[in-house]
């Protein structure tokens, strides 16, 4: 079995973050989804635990970060090409998110990304093949 990434993050309201991932195309476990928590599905491999504050405490003995002043992870996803990075940033910040830099374009890769509601940061990236297989 492939090692799955469960990447958990806080939310300050469940429901608008839910409707945000839902407008850049992400779709939830209702498994393993109730009012405190859901489970967004990246990939086969890949999954976003959104957490009300509430529930993230119960996790770490840590306080949470506020992710609009301070930076703890960088989320970074790859995709099929630059117009899907494009896509995927249009789509974020169409439905109430931000942008904090320009497009990064390295020839081999080429990467945009976006702040959630809540601020996390969103890379996302494209990487011409033959980068990836040169190794």
């Amino acid at each position: 079995m492939a090692t799955k990434i469960f990447v958990n993050l806080p939310v300050k309201d469940l429901n608008r973050s839910v409707e945000f991932f839902s407008k850049l195309g992400f779709s939830f476990n209702t498994q393993f989804t109730d009012e405190t928590a859901t489970c967004m599905i990246v990939s086969d491999d890949i999954f976003v635990m959104l957490l009300t504050h509430e529930k993230f405490k119960t996790f770490t003995p840590k306080e949470i970060s506020d992710a609009t002043k301070s930076t703890e992870v960088l989320v970074c996803l790859s995709s099929q090409s630059r117009e899907e990075v494009d896509e995927m940033v249009r789509k974020a910040v169409t439905a109430g998110g931000t942008t904090y830099n320009e497009p990064q374009d390295h020839g081999f890769m080429y990467g945009h990304g976006f702040s959630d509601l809540d601020g996390h940061i969103w890379e996302i990236i494209y990487m011409e093949p033959s980068a990836i297989n040169q190794g």
